[in-house]
């Protein structure tokens, strides 16, 4: 059988094939402490659960409209009014199969073959290898510690090209957990605007994102580009990861061809999903959210104390999301053959530096915080005496 080039040339997601290495060790009777996944340990909000099992009482679940439910799109055109100022319409909400598929159907409506996609080193994999699937030719942007592992206006300025058509950013970021300045945001989004480039703004982790001095939640890409293509999820700030569930907002004139597009691809995501995720809008399930976004934050500096303790230095402290990016160099070992060797000696499931692109690649790894208080002790305790033996 002849394999697409498409499929041969996509590299593996690492953090899931260490997955299946945890998953091995744990059936030979090991207790893996697993810190390798952005995974919420808390599931979905209460309330949601229980609207799930009210759509699963025997009625006929049909097909939603390719665009999704028209009460579940107010509710998070709503969700932005009320948690971010921002007016949206409902209109330009398209409910997607998670946010891997909003990415999916931005990059079919938006990268021909050849177009020149900029996205940061390092970033989350699997949106180069998506935009990579349609076409386009990804260029790794470097970025460093002074700029918190991020995109700006300057970096992305000096790697345009004459092929640029499109830059992508992520806020909070995974794998550094780290966000763009609102300022710097905007500089940004102004300089592709300005040059007709679209702009993907990867939001999943956003309302994971620290609040600032006077409680107010983070900006929306939105608030100062309504032009941009932002994408979210139900994964993360709502724990719900395997009901693939999430949404995009689009610019009213890229509507049409995303409802087309996903007829074809998706023809419309999970009905019982949607219907449920009406309920996490409730004051009630806002509520718990935000006492489990509390929690991470504890669960943040039980993690960076540790860190620091064992002598394994975070360049950039996190500001979201539920991830530390964490500096190896100093160990003697790469990030590949430290993750390897900390899964296999001390039975802590890591993420190397690899999955998430080239420039730290070989220094850097990445620790999920989305795992209970109590195992990320026991990993971090774990992890010192593994430390130890190496010096």
């Amino acid at each position: 059988m002849r394999i697409s080039q498409r499929a041969q040339s996509i590299a593996p997601f690492y953090a899931m094939e260490f997955g299946k290495r945890a998953a091995a060790l744990e059936a030979e009777g090991h207790h893996v402490v697993k810190l390798s996944l952005g995974e919420p340990d808390f599931g979905a909000p209460p309330a949601v659960l229980t609207a799930m099992r009210a759509a699963m009482d025997g009625r006929p679940l049909t097909y939603t409209a390719a665009l999704g439910l028209p009460a579940l799109r107010r509710a998070i055109a709503g969700f932005y009014g009320e948690r971010h100022g921002v007016e949206v319409d409902p209109a330009r909400v398209v409910v997607t199969a998670g946010a891997s598929a909003a990415l999916v159907l931005a990059a079919a409506a938006l990268v021909d073959d050849g177009d020149e996609v900029l996205i940061a080193d390092p970033s989350y994999p699997c949106n180069r290898q998506i935009m990579e699937s349609f076409g386009a030719r990804v260029t790794l942007v470097p970025t460093t510690a002074a700029s918190r592992f991020q995109l700006d206006a300057a970096s992305v300025g000096s790697y345009w090209t004459d092929r640029t058509r499109g830059v992508m950013v992520a806020t909070p970021s995974n794998p550094t957990g780290t966000s763009v300045p609102a300022a710097e945001l905007t500089a940004l989004c102004d300089l592709a605007r300005e040059r007709d480039a679209w702009r993907i703004v990867d939001e999943i982790y956003l309302d994971l994102g620290d609040h600032d001095d006077t409680g107010r939640p983070p900006r929306s890409a939105l608030s100062h580009d309504p032009g941009a293509v932002v994408i979210n999820s139900f994964s993360k700030y709502f724990g719900m990861t395997g009901w693939r569930l999430g949404w995009c907002v689009v610019p009213e004139a890229l509507v049409p061809a995303l409802e087309r597009l996903a007829q074809n691809y998706f023809l419309c995501a999970s009905a019982p999903a949607q219907h449920a995720a009406l309920a996490c809008f409730t004051p009630e399930s806002l509520a718990v959210c935000e006492d489990r976004r509390a929690e991470f934050a504890e669960r943040r500096a039980l993690v960076l104390d540790g860190l620091e303790r064992i002598g394994l230095p975070v360049p950039v402290p996190p500001d979201g999301a539920f991830y530390v990016y964490f500096d190896v160099s100093g160990t003697g070992l790469t990030s590949w053959e430290f993750c390897a060797r900390a899964l296999r000696e001390a039975h802590v499931a890591l993420t190397p530096g690899r999955d998430f692109g080239v420039s730290t690649a070989e220094s850097h790894v990445r620790l999920s915080y989305a795992a209970s208080a109590g195992e990320l002790r026991e990993g971090i305790a774990r992890l010192g005496k593994f430390v130890a033996a190496l010096r």
